[in-house]
């Protein structure tokens, strides 16, 4: 008999995921429209929204696992395992591309190994994501790097940036 969502490689959550996954959903759980703020809350905690947290989410919100997992999968921002150390974020949209973010694009492909913009480098040092606007059009090509929005990326700067991210600092101005 199938299940209404994939979970056989979900896991268990450990301690702290299942007392940040309980405390989102008692905090939340009584707003309209609950599940985003509740997922968004998770991921806040813990960098990502385990697949084991399908069930005690849905449960709670009186819906099925395969909803949960719909829209932890649906949108981009949410994460199904856990980050690097550090993320980057790469815009793609239209003034991005306008301005060259393919030659960022594959820039960071070369220097990471991360294909396609999405995916954690070999060492758990970075997560690399694409993401479609960063509200930074005027000075494309942008990227997000640790929460950090910079402007004007040019593959320079990028290793620039990642390289002053390893060392702790605070990544210069945006």
């Amino acid at each position: 008999m199938p299940s209404d969502a994939p979970s056989a490689h979900a896991g268990a959550l450990d301690p702290a995921q299942s007392a940040a996954v309980s405390a989102a959903i008692e905090r939340l759980r009584d707003l309209p429209g609950a599940l985003l703020p509740i997922l968004h809350a998770v991921q806040a905690e813990l960098g990502f929204v385990p697949p084991a947290a399908h069930e005690p989410i849905a449960a709670a919100l009186n819906l099925s696992r395969a909803d949960v997992h719909g829209v932890v999968t649906f949108y981009h921002d949410f994460r199904s395992a856990p980050p690097g150390e550090h993320v980057l974020k790469v815009c793609r949209a239209e003034a991005c591309q306008a301005m060259g973010c393919a030659q960022l694009e594959r820039h960071v492909e070369q220097r990471t190994g991360v294909a396609k913009l999405h995916g954690t480098t070999a060492d758990g040092k970075l997560t690399v994501e694409p993401v479609y606007c960063l509200g930074n059009c005027a000075l494309s090509p942008s990227v997000q790097l640790d929460g950090r929005v910079f402007g004007r990326v040019t593959p320079a700067r990028l290793d620039a940036l990642l390289a002053a991210a390893q060392r702790g600092a605070k990544g210069g101005r945006s």
